[in-house]
């Protein structure tokens, strides 16, 4: 498989490849962050893919010394984010239900 150097070469050279070889080397690596935090794996191949995207928009400027431990931070912020934002439509459904109940 492509070096990660190659990897983020591809990426300053605004190169597509760049996230197929990314997926190609880290994709079980992300999903499985992910899966592990949502524990849904069509959320988790969401987020890996908001992970390519973000590293996309990220990278340059920025130049990881370690792409695995780039892409696996990126991929647990936003799986975490997710979470929250589930969480909090799950606590707004049930809130929404009680409340139907308290009319008066």
């Amino acid at each position: 498989s492509v070096d990660d150097k190659s990897i983020i070469a591809l990426f300053f050279s605004r190169d597509e490849k760049a996230i197929t070889e990314s997926d190609n080397k880290y994709g079980h690596y992300c999903r499985t962050i992910s899966f592990n935090v949502l524990n849904d794996r069509q959320d988790a191949d969401e987020c890996t893919n908001d992970t390519y995207l973000q590293a996309w928009n990220t990278i340059p400027p920025t130049k990881p010394e370690s792409l695995k431990a780039y892409l696996g931070k990126i991929v647990r912020n936003i799986s975490l984010n997710k979470l929250k934002a589930k969480q909090t439509q799950k606590r707004k459904r049930i809130s929404q239900a009680s409340g139907d109940d308290l009319v008066v």
